[in-house]
């Protein structure tokens, strides 16, 4: 992969960050409502200081052309429920959580989800294949408000095992994790199995057991890194899903993640907490597919990006 396909995919980010942002900008103001709305009527004046304050007094295109000019500058602007708190300082808090919430949900879903798959390709249509594939199909059925919950109950309530909510010990981390990367962990489960059953006819692997190998050598020493290849494809989407998927989990959960603070500030008309974590989760979702593109090449030297 040359310098040049890089450079490609850097530059084609910018029209589309650029379309990104004028399209979520302007989306929130249409919105009914605002960041001063509420049940309690604000007087008149008092509305008039926090518009001229915020710069809400001035048309909207003029606003939108303020904001472009702040976020050259990496400023996300003041929010406008949390008193006295820059959307950046609001970030730079909630998005380690979020991070670390992402990370371990992603480490479960490709341990659990690589050892099923690659245990059902090992020994196809037996009950090592079936019983793996149909909890796989489970896990892609069931959506994470479903299976928070039923873990909350059966872990935290019954059994009294683990901690329901709360983000402190390393006891907190494994119920919201687990309900994050369970469905993931079913896709690739699925994908592995499929990559590992089509490269068991390549004719290297016929020749690899034709010298005598077992099938467990010839699937991790020659199989694997050819079988693992639609795996690293879906782990952009997956961990880019994964990290924006946390705003279910982290409300379950109570988790101070940002995911918590985009719903709340959906809530709340606030404009710019919206804004900014809108704009984190697309600069994450083009990163993470940006680093897989360039595993892939490593994997399989057959891929050539022009």
């Amino acid at each position: 992969m040359g310098l040049t396909y890089i450079l490609k995919r850097l530059l084609v980010m910018i029209p589309v960050f650029l379309l990104v942002v004028t399209l979520v900008f302007f989306m929130i103001r249409f919105a009914p409502g605002g960041p001063f709305s509420s049940e309690k009527k604000v007087p008149a004046q008092v509305l008039k200081n926090l518009e001229a304050k915020y710069h809400m007094d001035e048309p909207l295109f003029q606003q939108y052309l303020r904001y472009l000019g702040d976020l050259s500058r990496f400023d996300l602007g003041p929010s406008f429920k949390h008193s006295n708190r820059t959307v950046n300082e609001i970030i730079a808090e909630a998005l380690p959580v979020s991070m670390e919430l992402g990370l371990i949900s992603l480490f479960w879903a490709l341990l659990i989800g690589i050892s099923a798959g690659g245990l059902a390709a090992l020994k196809p249509n037996s009950l090592y294949d079936y019983i793996p594939m149909s909890l796989s199909i489970m896990g892609i059925c069931l959506p994470t408000f479903v299976v928070g919950p039923v873990l909350v109950l059966i872990f935290g309530l019954w059994l009294g095992w683990l901690p329901v909510a709360g983000w402190n010990s390393w006891q907190d981390r494994v119920l919201p994790s687990l309900t994050l990367g369970f469905a993931y962990a079913a896709y690739i489960s699925r994908l592995t199995r499929g990559g590992f059953m089509e490269i068991r006819h390549q004719d290297f692997i016929r020749t690899a057991r034709a010298k005598g190998l077992s099938e467990k050598q010839i699937l991790i020493k020659h199989a694997l890194r050819g079988g693992i290849l639609p795996v690293v494809s879906y782990l952009g989407p997956a961990l880019a899903g994964i990290i924006t998927g946390a705003l279910v989990t982290e409300t379950i959960f109570n988790i101070p993640g940002l995911g918590r603070f985009f719903i709340e500030s959906a809530l709340n008309r606030d404009y710019t907490v919206v804004m900014g974590t809108s704009l984190l989760y697309f600069s994450l979702i083009f990163l993470c597919n940006f680093l897989v593109d360039i595993v892939y090449v490593i994997l399989d030297p057959r891929v050539r990006y022009e």
